[in-house]
């Protein structure tokens, strides 16, 4: 999919097991930036994500979104002939990228000492949900489990309520970036001594690490905090966290010196100094005294837009709490291509996906990618990959070793 199209990683091949969303954003990062990514399919049906979220034209847009920039390989992976083929082209790839339940790549055959065997230098990025190794390793889990092994999802809700999840992939696509950054590490290593590697990365892991101070506070205070959910305001800043305003809410961060900044924008310049509110220690002994403040003083503008604006006339690090709908015509995500329309051919017009996160001076446009039926590339990666003739291919799809979605 990427023929021709020049970017950082151009050049690398990558042999992408992956279904889902973590590990199809780990090789999808690698793709938007340059990398040749084949995308093997276990034939009749394909990656189970083709059948997934909303529809148009029958072809998941889910599927599209977190497929862009792959080539499509359906093969029968329990015909030893299509294991023979993965077989040629592990030779013939820097990366192989799976996100199979631990065991399964071994049942397989392909587990890092086969691979290694195949071609010594190969890399193989294996992403789960709580890791190769340790007791729960043998376990299924999605995004949501390891997030609750983590102690992040006792973190997320009201005090006093059930616990929360976050209706977005936060685990899944952090623990595919973090996949990337270990691919390319290993690669570095690679240049440098020859050899190739087994990369472990776990969702339970990347989630522990979003405990930018719950973990160390535990020890550190002698078991004083004890970290729990607290609901819109932060545990160790105020005011910090989610207020009331008319028509909608504000997202408001006050650390240390900005509490003077919010005072003036209140017109409240005699609360500097108060001793009840001059320091976080007072505030947050005081969180609710300040939020009733801030938040009657909210309710005197006549929407979120105009807090907004009047709030960053003083330097108050302040947000509004957009929707999602919201964020499609923002006018700072759009021109930074943080939302971006793409078309897809087999879909009647143009929608939004999340743009490519990273910006590249050299390379300041996105590719223009998109996502493949289902064995579409069978015979550009036989034929490329491995030197195979057309007849070849057309015996192995009468077979029923390949399988192609009729266009």
């Amino acid at each position: 999919m990427n023929e021709g199209m020049n970017h950082c990683l151009t050049g690398l091949r990558v042999l992408d097991f992956t279904r889902a969303l973590a590990g199809p954003t780990c090789s999808r990062m690698l793709a938007e930036m340059g990398a040749d990514v084949i995308k093997v399919e276990s034939a009749p049906n394909g990656d189970l994500s083709r059948g997934a979220s909303v529809f148009r034209n029958r072809r998941s847009v889910f599927f599209v979104q977190h497929n862009r920039g792959k080539k499509s390989f359906c093969v029968n992976l329990r015909d030893p002939r299509g294991m023979a083929l993965i077989a040629e082209l592990v030779q013939q790839v820097d990366v192989v990228v799976e996100n199979f339940k631990p065991g399964v790549m071994a049942e397989m055959g392909l587990d890092y000492e086969r691979l290694k065997a195949l071609k010594p230098d190969i890399i193989l990025c294996s992403i789960s949900a709580l890791g190769q190794t340790g007791p729960l390793a043998h376990k299924p889990g999605y995004d949501y489990i390891a997030q609750a092994y983590a102690g992040v999802t006792s973190m997320i809700g009201e005090k006093d309520e059930a616990p929360y999840i976050p209706l977005v992939g936060l685990g899944d696509v952090s623990t595919g970036v973090h996949g990337a950054l270990a691919v390319l590490a290993a690669l570095r290593h690679r240049d440098r001594t020859g050899r190739g590697q087994h990369l472990d990365v776990a969702l339970l892991d990347v989630y522990y690490n979003f405990h930018e101070v719950n973990v160390h506070q535990i020890k550190a205070s002698g078991g004083k905090i004890k970290p729990t959910r607290v609901g819109r305001h932060m545990t160790y800043l105020s005011p910090g966290g989610v207020f009331r305003a008319t028509g909608g809410h504000v997202v408001i961060m006050s650390f240390f010196h900005h509490w003077p900044d919010l005072c003036r924008a209140m017109e409240r310049p005699d609360l500097i100094d108060d001793p009840r509110y001059k320091n976080d220690l007072v505030r947050l002994e005081r969180r609710d005294e300040v939020v009733k403040i801030i938040e009657d003083w909210l309710h005197t503008f006549p929407d979120v837009p105009s807090a907004v604006a009047h709030m960053e006339r003083f330097n108050v690090p302040v947000a509004p709490v957009l929707s999602v709908e919201d964020t499609l015509s923002y006018p700072h995500l759009r021109e930074r291509g943080t939302v971006r329309t793409i078309s897809d051919a087999t879909h009647d017009g143009e929608f939004d996906v999340p743009g490519f996160p990273l910006k590249f001076s050299e390379f300041p446009e996105e590719l223009p990618l998109t996502a493949p039926t289902l064995g579409q590339h069978n015979e550009e990666v036989l034929t490329q990959y491995l030197g195979r003739t057309a007849a070849d291919v057309q015996k192995l799809r009468e077979a029923g070793v390949l399988k192609e979605e009729r266009r």
